[in-house]
């Protein structure tokens, strides 16, 4: 998802907020938790790898 897409979704003021949190590479324990989250929410969800 493009950052300013993100941006607008989570209601940041500021794309530098977005961009500090979400640039990061997760651990696959927190990919994992995330897809299971968005499976829950009714979302697609991202294939793994």
């Amino acid at each position: 998802m493009h950052p300013r897409i993100a941006m607008q979704i989570l209601r940041h003021s500021k794309i530098a907020v977005t961009m500090e949190i979400y640039t990061h590479v997760p651990s696959e324990s927190t990919r994992k938790a995330l897809r299971k989250l968005g499976k829950h929410l009714g979302g697609q969800v991202a294939p793994e790898g």
